[in-house]
């Protein structure tokens, strides 16, 4: 696992608290914004996208996911997660982050930059189903 530097950490934080600014959550209100660094110190930046058919509804992490992999990049560092409360992703968003990387670091934040939880994907999503578990 590639070790943040401490500026990288501080980067990563304030733009997914930055970004999530640009959120789109006219029905719960909670914004959301991440920053993803991948291992050739890109970041790329996500927010949630709400819409009347929740369902339809784009998490900010799968968004930054979406969007490096749109670039061509394949291997992840660390995402910051941004909330005015500091909540965790959901399974969906453990579950794509998963398919890139278990040792992915997740630096769960709140809305004053306070760092809530240091984790990993692997810590956040226990048994990960992967591509090994379907048939060859």
């Amino acid at each position: 696992m590639t070790k943040l530097t401490k500026e990288q950490h501080q980067e990563l934080i304030q733009t997914a608290n930055r970004v999530r600014a640009n959120a789109y959550a006219p029905y719960s209100k909670y914004s959301v914004g991440a920053a993803l660094l991948t291992t050739s110190g890109k970041i790329f930046t996500g927010v949630n996208v709400e819409n009347a058919s929740y369902p339809l509804t784009m998490c900010a992490e799968r968004s930054a996911v979406f969007s490096a992999v749109t670039s061509g990049e394949r291997e992840f560092i660390a995402i910051a997660v941004a909330t005015n409360n500091g909540g965790t992703p959901c399974g969906s968003c453990r579950q794509v982050l998963s398919e890139f990387g278990l040792d992915i670091q997740v630096l769960i934040v709140d809305g004053n930059e306070n760092v809530v939880q240091t984790t990993t994907v692997r810590e956040l999503l226990p048994g990960a189903f992967s591509g090994g578990d379907l048939p060859k």
